[in-house]
């Protein structure tokens, strides 16, 4: 049986001083999305309100997290709205979709293989998409009918891998 890992005892005050900079990190997060957005935002809106189908939120991941949560706030405050997993759309659960619907596609990078595969039949479908992403130059971003900017500078992670204040910002 493999070791248990070790780690330094338990300190509250590293604690409480790590909780207050994640805290920062996430707030300028959210912070600076304020001048990252521009008309995207506005049409994504736009787009969403004049949806005659449903909002379609997809996202892989955490991303993926962060769309199941969007799409039941959507959907509390009567917006026709459902979660479509992008791996799955791909084995059939794409005919989920139909025109007339708003695809919300949320990936950190832009490049996840997973919506990159069924961008084509999305677009053939003729939704509207609408990527959310943290790379507009992004090849997901630059298929979507509208991009939106979730970009932040730092994760909360020290070692900034895990979506910390990116998901945040997502959300």
């Amino acid at each position: 049986m493999p070791a248990k890992p070790s780690f330094p005892a338990f300190s509250a005050e590293r604690a409480l001083r790590l909780a207050r900079e994640t805290f920062d990190i996430e707030a300028r997060a959210l912070l600076g999305l304020k001048d990252r957005q521009d008309g995207g935002f506005a049409a994504a809106c736009e787009a969403m309100l004049a949806c005659t189908g449903r909002v379609v939120v997809m996202g892989m991941g955490k991303s993926g997290h962060v769309g199941r949560k969007i799409a039941a706030t959507l959907a509390s405050t009567g917006t026709p709205a459902m979660f479509v997993h992008p791996a799955e759309a791909s084995h059939g659960d794409l005919g989920m979709v139909a025109p007339g619907d708003v695809v919300l596609a949320i990936s950190n990078s832009g490049g996840s293989d997973e919506l990159a595969a069924i961008v084509p039949a999305l677009k053939r479908l003729g939704v509207t998409l609408v990527a959310m992403t943290g790379r507009l130059e992004s090849t997901l971003a630059q298929h979507a009918d509208i991009a939106i900017s979730s970009a932040v500078d730092e994760e909360a992670c020290p070692l900034n891998l895990a979506p910390t204040a990116s998901t945040t910002a997502q959300m």
